[in-house]
Formats: C-alpha cells, sequence, structure tokens
C-alpha cells in the first residue's frame, strides 16, 4: 500500500501562485506514475497534470498548460505542483494520485491510490 498526504492550499487572490506537495510513503518503490487531480464545488473530479515517477514525463490538461508545474524529488518521495497565475475556476480540492507499476495514471483512469484532498480557493 501506499499512503499520500497533500498539503500546501488555501486562499489566494486572482494571478497569484501556490505550492502544493503530496509527501508518498509506504510502498513508494511501487509507484509508476503520480498525478494531480481536482474536484470544484459541484463538479466532477477532473484530471490537472501527471507525471511518470522515474522517467519524468510529463502531461497536463489544457486549462493549466503553461501555468502550472508538476515535479517531483525522488529522494524525498514528494510530487509537487506549482501553481502560477491562478484563476477564480482553479478553486477546488485538488487531490493527490498515484499508480502502481505498470498501471498509469490518465485523465479517466488507472489510479491505485487517493490523497484526502487540499483546498484551493482564488478569490477574485
Amino acid at each position: 500500500q501506499v499512503q499520500l498526504v497533500e498539503s500546501g492550499g488555501g486562499l489566494v487572490q486572482t494571478g497569484g501562485s501556490l505550492r502544493l506537495s503530496c509527501a508518498a510513503s509506504g510502498r513508494t518503490f511501487s509507484i509508476y506514475t503520480m498525478a494531480w487531480f481536482r474536484q470544484a464545488p459541484g463538479k466532477e473530479r477532473e484530471f490537472v497534470t501527471s507525471i511518470n515517477w522515474s522517467a519524468g514525463n510529463t502531461a497536463y490538461a489544457g486549462s493549466v498548460k503553461g501555468r502550472f508545474t508538476i515535479s517531483r524529488d525522488n529522494a524525498k518521495n514528494t510530487m509537487y505542483l506549482q501553481m502560477n497565475s491562478l484563476k477564480p475556476e482553479d478553486t477546488a480540492v485538488y487531490y493527490c494520485a498515484a499508480s502502481g507499476f505498470p498501471r498509469v495514471v490518465t485523465p479517466t483512469g488507472g489510479v491505485d491510490y487517493w490523497g484526502k484532498g487540499t483546498l484551493v480557493t482564488v478569490s477574485s
């Protein structure tokens, strides 16, 4: 099993920045991809970005491309999400997700583990 704990959420003004962290523990050697999803009030959970844990390949949703950057520190078993130029529509609970080898997290599935989420609120 892998445990995921998010941190770094909070309240920020439009145009501001935040950095989220996701710390993984447990059977971290089995992690293949990690990702961020988000769920806005009244909406379904949606894919934000993902990263291959070893190779570092990344993928982004169109709505965040150019504003958000995913990264990881393998030595610390931690994934990050740098969010810049934040907009009110970025307001959501952000969830960390991971897949175990050989599954791959995709926008539509592949998640084996979820964190409990961290709230990001962007005020206008």
